[in-house]
């Protein structure tokens, strides 16, 4: 089970010491769906924003932006983001400063990988409140905007995303019109390329996930 769990997820990793993040990579990386790295904390926070990771793994001291900079400006985008520091050092006052920013746990360097493993699996209860359950072993992320089927990742592209974020919201249904305003704002689209559109993202997923509501428009099945 903790396995199954554990690939569902995508981690960054942010840590200054080349050796320390390749020996990470290589360790535990397969464990999850996606593991990603970066050297600083400037790097760190411009790559959250990019793929929009489920758990951050950070060192404190590193050039350019700390750990702990940089978790501020995470919280500030996700409060909820679970974020975990690794630390060379038991140093009580930046121990303190990563409980007010909202970190969720620190560990001391060199620590197990089991551990870490399991208080990632620990989280479960937290990392799926954001997940929505819905037809035929589908689940979506509302936090990342991911969806997966039988935990396995699918790929959406950016308007996929944004047109199942649509219906989740409005889950009796949504007519083609506001299809259209929502997904390619001033563009004019015709109705046949708001169909065309749905048609492939069903045989990406499956007609019994997105309904097509006769002569109305469509919605998502929980």
């Amino acid at each position: 089970m903790r396995n199954k769990f554990l690939k569902e997820l995508k981690v960054l990793l942010v840590e200054d010491e080349e050796k320390l993040s390749t020996l990470l990579k290589n360790a535990i990386g397969e464990s999850f769906q996606s593991f990603t790295l970066a050297c600083n904390g400037k790097e760190g926070l411009e790559l959250f924003e990019k793929i929009s990771p489920d758990i951050v793994i950070t060192d404190i001291m590193m050039p350019i932006m700390t750990g702990l900079e940089m978790a501020k400006e995470i919280k500030k985008i996700d409060i909820n983001i679970p974020i975990i520091i690794l630390s060379a050092f038991s140093e009580t006052d930046k121990f303190l400063d990563a409980i007010d920013i909202g970190v969720v746990k620190y560990f001391i360097k060199p620590f197990d990988l089991d551990e870490l493993l399991d208080y990632v699996s620990s989280l479960k209860t937290t990392i799926q409140s954001k997940l929505l359950f819905l037809e035929e072993d589908f689940s979506f992320n509302r936090s990342t905007a991911s969806l997966y089927k039988d935990s396995k990742f699918v790929a959406l592209t950016k308007k996929e995303r944004l047109f199942m974020q649509l219906l989740l919201k409005n889950k009796e249904m949504v007519d083609e019109e506001t299809i259209k305003k929502t997904l390619w704002l001033d563009e004019e689209v015709s109705n046949e390329r708001v169909r065309t559109f749905v048609r492939r993202l069903r045989a990406k997923t499956s007609k019994n996930l997105i309904v097509n509501v006769a002569g109305q428009g469509y919605k998502i099945e929980y």
